[in-house]
């Protein structure tokens, strides 16, 4: 059972997402919270697996809530309204795990909510790419934060694979593009991901972008 908390400023948004989880066999809302303050104080009440969060909120916005859970096991699943919002890179290098447009159909939703929960790959990763992408273009002082040498440490293999996660392709893709077994490949991906302090794929895209390992163009 994935457990989750909801988490929106409007009440009729939080209540309509709310009753749309748990219809489903497989999802229970566990709480839910009407700012980014409320939101910590539910995840540390309940230990849900995924947060559904609002970016803009009274009290404490839904990017600096995800901060402070950075630390956390639960996963952020952040909720936008404009697909160009600078706030979704933001909110991925805060530590959310993915993010969905508020007026995405209820299957996706769904689907994203189970992916989030799982920690498998991005949510809808060819948009994500293409908005981080945009981002770390438009914000060219984002890179003076970049850490090239952070990725000394990886072998040539382990670069290539974070390569490829930084290009949306999944365990099973990656394993089937460079000819090896799928869990040989989520080893690599372990591996990187403890080297780099990375703590998901939405982190591991950030940097990789910011790097320089992945260009925006590419």
């Amino acid at each position: 059972m994935i457990r989750v908390v909801v988490v929106d400023d409007q009440a009729m948004v939080r209540e309509g997402f709310a009753a749309l989880l748990n219809a489903q066999e497989d999802i229970e809302v566990v709480g839910t919270a009407e700012n980014g303050r409320e939101a910590i104080a539910a995840v540390g009440e309940h230990t849900p697996d995924v947060v559904l969060m609002d970016v803009r909120m009274p009290v404490l916005d839904g990017i600096a809530a995800t901060r402070e859970l950075a630390g956390h096991p639960t996963k952020v699943l952040m909720l936008t309204t404009f697909d160009l919002d600078d706030h979704v890179y933001d909110a991925l290098r805060a530590g959310a795990g993915g993010f969905l447009l508020k007026h995405a159909p209820a299957a996706e939703l769904l689907h994203a909510v189970r992916v989030v929960a799982a920690g498998e790959a991005l949510l809808a990763p060819e948009v994500t790419r293409r908005l981080i992408g945009h981002f770390v273009s438009a914000r060219p002082a984002a890179l003076t934060d970049a850490r090239p040498a952070r990725l000394a440490a990886l072998t040539d293999r382990e670069t290539e694979v974070l390569r490829l996660v930084a290009a949306g392709f999944s365990n099973a893709e990656i394993a089937s593009r460079l000819v090896l077994a799928e869990q040989t490949v989520k080893s690599h991906v372990s591996r990187t991901f403890t080297k780099l302090g990375l703590r998901d794929r939405a982190q591991a895209v950030v940097l990789a972008y910011e790097s320089g390992l992945v260009r925006p163009a590419s």
